[in-house]
């Protein structure tokens, strides 16, 4: 399905939120540091342990909200509160106000993502729904790869200006929402009226939160996906010690008398830059390819590849091979970008499509949570078992949804 054929809520979307994505990751990658400056390394660390729990709170919230006053207002919730919070964040001169700001935006985000992928599934065909998804995995991670550079200069030099931007572009998105989408909820979904209380509504969240951890074939889902961000995560953590504490400075182009090199550190940022170059200019193009594979196949060469792409870097330190062995993980990680969204959007009931969405959110919360494990075995492990566990990681997870689909 062309772009311009796409139904008018989409394209709004697609370049509110994409524009959104790319001040995100202006502020993002600095905050551990600014809050670092601020508090202290010790009760800084603590202080963002925090910011998942409330990713998953949010989430499975939104979620809740979505199926049960509809996708619009609950995207608008989320959007209103993250223009509100930006504005409390430019304005405070307190630094505990600023991590509370911060906190919030976070949480308008979790309450608005939930919504914002239901969504695209109630109005997109089910065979557009892979490229529809890569579409908006391109949006995203064109922020990912331009927004730290230019969050480099802005936040760093002018943080107030950068804030107060965010502030105006997360308002006018809100009202463009509020004026120009339209609810999408299905109709059959929607109950008549009913009064709640705020206890009633945490009671019938969790009720319904544990409905869906009780059906087997998503539980092996999560259980599935918590592995994979967990090798998935390594990208930041064990990648980058292997890097710098084994790889040499090495040349990377000689011609007679000239030649440029890189330092261990150059060398990983490169690999880092290949990986998001290759999400900007690939996801689309992957996702084609990969069209008229079943869900289970993508899922599976997903794991594997990206398993084996990691493992390969462990039996080299020679720049090239880092490079081709990045390109094979990357292929591996963002084929299944896309999948991940339009199976729970096949997979969950139309009436907690919303719900189900906010629970596979899960998977990379926790997921999150254990990656840094790889770090532990490091003090008593070479790179080749380390990389050896990653990869044995990705196979339990490929497994897994071999497993999921013999149930389906």
């Amino acid at each position: 399905m062309s772009w311009f054929k796409w139904d008018l809520n989409l394209k709004i979307r697609l370049m509110g939120e994409t524009l959104f994505n790319m001040l995100f990751w202006m502020y993002f990658p600095f905050m551990t540091l600014f809050f670092s400056d601020a508090f202290g390394k010790t009760i800084a660390s603590m202080l963002m342990t925090v910011i998942p729990l409330v990713g998953i709170i949010g989430g499975l919230f939104g979620g809740y909200l979505s199926d049960k006053v509809g996708r619009r207002p609950t995207m608008l919730l989320g959007a209103f509160m993250q223009s509100a919070m930006f504005a409390l964040f430019a304005l405070s001169s307190s630094q505990w106000i600023e991590y509370i700001a911060y906190i919030g935006v976070g949480l308008g985000g979790s309450i608005y993502t939930p919504a914002s992928s239901a969504m695209v599934a109630d109005i997109t065909p089910e065979k557009d729904r892979r490229m529809v998804f890569a579409t908006f995995v391109t949006g995203k991670n064109i922020g990912a790869v331009f927004g730290p550079l230019l969050g480099s200069i802005f936040f760093i030099h002018h943080r107030t200006e950068l804030l107060w931007t965010c502030t105006l572009v997360t308002l006018i998105y809100s009202l463009v929402i509020l004026w120009k989408i339209r609810e999408t909820l299905p109709m059959k979904a929607i109950l008549p009226h009913e009064s709640y209380t705020m206890s009633k509504v945490f009671k019938e969240q969790w009720h319904n939160f544990g409905l869906i951890l009780r059906d087997k074939v998503f539980a092996i889902y999560i259980l599935a996906g918590i592995l994979v961000t967990v090798a998935f995560m390594q990208l930041d953590m064990y990648l980058a010690t292997y890097v710098k504490e084994y790889v040499p400075a090495q040349t990377l182009f000689a011609l007679k008398n000239w030649s440029f090199s890189l330092s261990n550190s150059e060398i990983f940022g490169w690999m880092l830059g290949l990986n998001g170059l290759m999400f900007v200019l690939l996801v689309i193009p992957v996702t084609k390819w990969f069209e008229h594979w079943s869900d289970r196949n993508v899922f599976i060469l997903s794991s594997v590849l990206f398993g084996l792409g990691m493992f390969l870097i462990g039996l080299t330190t020679n720049i090239w091979l880092l490079f081709i062995f990045t390109f094979i993980f990357t292929i591996g990680e963002l084929s299944r970008s896309p999948v991940t969204q339009s199976f729970v959007s096949d997979y969950a009931p139309e009436h907690a499509r919303g719900q189900y969405m906010g629970a596979s959110n899960l998977q990379y919360s926790i997921g999150r949570f254990f990656a840094p494990l790889t770090i532990f075995l490091s003090s008593w492990l070479g790179p080749i078992e380390v990389f050896g566990f990653i990869f044995l990681v990705t196979l339990i997870s490929a497994a897994l949804y071999v497993k999921l689909f013999r149930l389906i």
